[in-house]
């Protein structure tokens, strides 16, 4: 399934690419990720935990960098992961792109081809968008407060990892984003037209 995401940082386009050529420092901004060795060439290996509803997965996985143009600002990375009780698998080719936002900031846009398999792939689309919104949501402020931190030069060993994300916390952010589109849908009849 394809999952876009999208936000903004309020640092300039080429501080936020550089950034995201640091891979650790990356992924101590994604919820629940940790980064277990540098593979070389690109490549890594790492762990991820992800609670969906009432479901608590870890999956020990690979990830590389595929393409990464310096020019376009595009990187393409392909990971996949196992769940480390046996419970499902997990592939993702993920598209970021940067691009200049206002007030000089930048917008990252993400696009997620996401394949799950096993306890996972019992969520619909909506809730694993949802889900991915929330993280990503996450990931964007955690990715702020490093980058002024690395600006200010501060000690980046204080900041720590990023904290797996609560499940609780993600499953009712969740449900709130349905909720709205539920409503959306149920209402835009009664809109009154613009004439």
């Amino acid at each position: 399934m394809l999952i876009d995401n999208e936000f903004t940082v309020a640092q300039p386009v080429e501080k936020v690419w550089e950034f995201f050529g640091n891979i650790p420092q990356v992924a101590l901004c994604l919820p629940g990720a940790e980064l277990t060795e540098d593979l070389g060439d690109g490549a890594y290996q790492g762990k991820v935990g992800i609670s969906m509803g009432p479901v608590k997965m870890a999956f020990d996985g690979a990830a590389k960098i595929l393409e990464r143009d310096d020019a376009a600002k595009t990187m393409v990375i392909d990971g996949a992961g196992a769940d480390q009780k046996g419970r499902g698998n997990a592939k993702l080719l993920l598209t970021a792109k940067l691009l200049p936002a206002a007030q000089g900031g930048t917008t990252v846009s993400m696009q997620q081809d996401i394949q799950l398999s096993g306890a996972a792939a019992q969520y619909g689309r909506g809730m694993i968008s949802d889900v991915s919104a929330v993280l990503m949501g996450q990931f964007a402020t955690n990715m702020q407060e490093r980058i002024k931190a690395i600006e200010s030069g501060a000690d980046l060993s204080k900041l720590g990892a990023a904290k797996s994300a609560s499940g609780l916390a993600i499953g009712l952010q969740a449900l709130r984003m349905a909720l709205m589109r539920v409503a959306r849908r149920f209402f835009a009849p009664y809109q009154p037209s613009a004439r």
